[in-house]
């Protein structure tokens, strides 16, 4: 078995180690342009030529949680996408966005910002049955994140593209329960894998829908996100805020106006890491079965996106 590693910005080293560890009898080697063919892949990012190349892959396993620019190259014929179910990630996006909302609404900002001016005074506390936080897509970690929210007893409301039912949380779904779900929201939490048909879901159109003072996070693409609409929707009062992980452009212009906007929170596409380990560990469990003809779960269906 020949497993070949290709993947953008990465240390090869730790990931050959620690799959030949987990599969001891497997060929793993790090992709160069004319390599041998290989029967599986594990990529982040690679380029169309590794693909064109490789037109023997089973399965290409990736090692993020959003597949959006896998789908957009040219698979090789018959391989099969293969996302990681979790691999630790869903405990750190619950803390990231759990963090960005209960920071929002107990308004540790504005205390901050009294403090470092030498002041010491109160808000008054706000009611948590005024804050229903709407998460946008409903999978593994969007799933983690609503049930973490609704533990802090805020109103959750989920939104899917096709039913789902989540303990403590509303459930909408499809475009017939879209603009229920935004009215009924306040915070919007955008968690959605991106396709064609969720790219510039957050516009002036659908943001407007939230309710006054509405809060937006996002941590799934920049390109969910019309970016020129959410600042005219803060600057115009009808949104306070928001606190934004990812953004069309990656890394960010440093002369960027996401970045200095006073109310909005920046950071480096880091709400939830990829950790190696666990990953390792799935994927090589992923490819015994595979080998023994068992069925995987984390299958990309193409045609979806997801």
């Amino acid at each position: 078995m020949n497993i070949t590693f290709c993947c953008t910005n990465t240390k090869a080293e730790p990931w050959l180690q620690g799959l030949q560890a987990a599969l001891p009898g497997a060929h793993i080697t790090v992709w160069q342009p004319g390599a041998p063919p290989a029967d599986f892949a594990v990529v982040w990012a690679p380029p169309q030529q590794f693909m064109d190349e490789q037109a023997g892959i089973q399965a290409l396993f990736n090692i993020g949680a959003g597949v959006d620019a896998l789908l957009a190259l040219r698979l090789p014929p018959g391989a099969q996408v293969v996302r990681l179910d979790d691999a630790g990630m869903a405990v750190q996006m619950a803390e990231y966005v759990c963090h960005a909302v209960v920071r929002h609404f107990r308004e540790f900002e504005a205390y901050e910002a009294d403090m470092r001016a030498g002041g010491w005074a109160y808000r008054r506390p706000r009611l948590r049955s005024d804050f229903s936080v709407g998460v946008m897509g409903l999978g593994v970690l969007g799933e983690r994140v609503a049930k973490a929210l609704a533990h802090f007893e805020f109103p959750v409301n989920g939104w899917s593209r096709s039913p789902k039912a989540v303990e403590g949380v509303r459930a909408f779904h499809g475009a017939a329960g879209f603009d229920g779900f935004l009215a009924a929201s306040r915070v919007l939490v955008n968690l959605l894998p991106l396709t064609p048909d969720t790219q510039d879901i957050m516009n002036r159109d659908t943001l407007s829908r939230l309710q006054p003072g509405g809060y937006v996070v996002n941590v799934a693409r920049g390109a969910h996100l019309v970016e020129d609409d959410l600042i005219a929707l803060i600057d115009a009062g009808h949104l306070a805020g928001a606190t934004l992980d990812v953004f069309r452009t990656e890394p960010l212009p440093a002369d960027h106006p996401l970045r200095t906007h006073p109310r909005i929170t920046t950071t480096p596409h880091t709400s939830a890491r990829t950790l190696r380990e666990e990953s390792i560990a799935q994927i090589a469990r992923k490819i015994a079965a595979m080998q023994r003809g068992e069925p995987v779960a984390g299958i990309v269906d193409p045609r979806r996106g997801y």
